[in-house]
């Protein structure tokens, strides 16, 4: 029997709230509360699912909390300052460092993690890649690391508009640009959220700027991504004002699905099991500002948080990868990140 537990950062109201989710019905129940002054934003989860990592992006802190798997509950660890606001978190796959990009100061960073989840005050690999960079991951090897950044900004600002490979070392953490070191688009895309499909060959971008999806090939051999499809996630009448979020794909990978932010829709999408391309599915209302996504890890359901509404929807996954609109939840001012972990009972 699986025992899922959601964890939302409320931006707005400093707190992170903890429910639990029903696994067979997907409906939420309030469990807990956790005062988090510094406006928290992203989250991180260890993979051993026993330490939680939040950012805080006024403060520019990253704090540890230690999980009580038998109810998702938290206890605080350690707070480290990072000299700038983090706009996301990942673990590489041996649970021994923490990754962050920083969006304003155009930079990531690399954190030993102690045995009891703590994190090392001072960081292994700090690495000016240029503004916009949005986020960071290793594959599924633990082997190669990538950094999207978004294009130029409307005042002028430069953004490379490209994403960074890397060679991942997980014996020492640290990074060497890989050939070659980036991947840069003639059109402004403006790369932003990544995904893997769990079979490890496709790679899934979202451009914030374009309102695109780029799927990629991940050479398993020079870890390296190969581009082979870019689709929108708008319909093709619309002429609105929109920018792309974060992006999710279902655990089975047959499904992949993005946030509109102004058309404030759910892009859903299908993927082909032999080529990794994408085919649209159509676009579901959802909340406005769609900012944060979710899929529960059995793939049944999924959640997206409006920035701009405060609320959380719920939808099941239907067999064909539609979203069917299930409940609403008022959860506080700019959720900001949702994460489900499984705490298989």
């Amino acid at each position: 029997m699986s025992k899922f537990t959601m964890y939302v950062t409320v931006s707005g109201e400093d707190r992170l709230d903890i429910l639990e989710m029903d696994s067979q019905t997907g409906v939420l129940n309030p469990q807990a509360s956790v005062g988090i002054p510094g406006r928290p934003a992203p989250l991180a989860i260890s993979h051993s699912k026993n330490f939680l990592y939040v950012a805080k992006r006024e403060t520019n802190q990253i704090t540890s909390f230690e999980i009580d798997r038998s109810d998702g509950t938290m206890m605080e660890l350690c707070n480290v300052s990072v000299g700038s606001d983090a706009c996301y978190l990942a673990v590489d796959h041996t649970d021994r460092f923490l990754f962050s990009s920083y969006y304003s100061a155009g930079k990531i960073m690399i954190h030993r993690l102690r045995s009891r989840g703590a994190i090392d005050p001072s960081p292994i690999e700090e690495r000016i890649t240029g503004s916009g960079a949005h986020s960071i991951q290793t594959d599924m090897t633990n082997r190669f690391a990538f950094v999207p950044h978004i294009a130029a900004m409307a005042n002028g600002e430069s953004a490379p508009n490209s994403i960074f490979q890397f060679k991942f070392d997980e014996a020492t953490g640290k990074l060497e640009p890989n050939i070659p070191s980036e991947i840069v688009f003639a059109s402004r895309l403006g790369p932003r959220h990544f995904c893997f499909h769990p079979k490890g060959e496709f790679c899934y971008f979202t451009n914030e700027q374009d309102s695109s999806i780029t799927a990629f090939t991940l050479n398993g051999d020079t870890g390296t991504l190969i581009p082979f499809q870019t689709i929108s996630t708008l319909p093709a009448n619309y002429r609105g004002p929109n920018t792309c979020a974060q992006i999710q794909i279902t655990p089975c990978g047959s499904y992949l699905y993005a946030p509109n932010r102004g058309h404030d829709t759910i892009a859903c999408f299908a993927i082909d099991p032999f080529n990794g391309k994408l085919q649209s599915i159509g676009n579901v209302v959802t909340e406005p500002i769609p900012r944060a996504v979710c899929v529960d890890p059995s793939g049944r359901f999924f959640y997206a948080a409006g920035l701009a509404s405060g609320r959380i929807a719920s939808y099941e996954i239907s067999p064909s990868g539609n979203l069917r609109p299930l409940h609403t939840y008022n959860i506080g001012e700019s959720p900001m990140w949702i994460h489900i972990a499984d705490f298989g009972l």
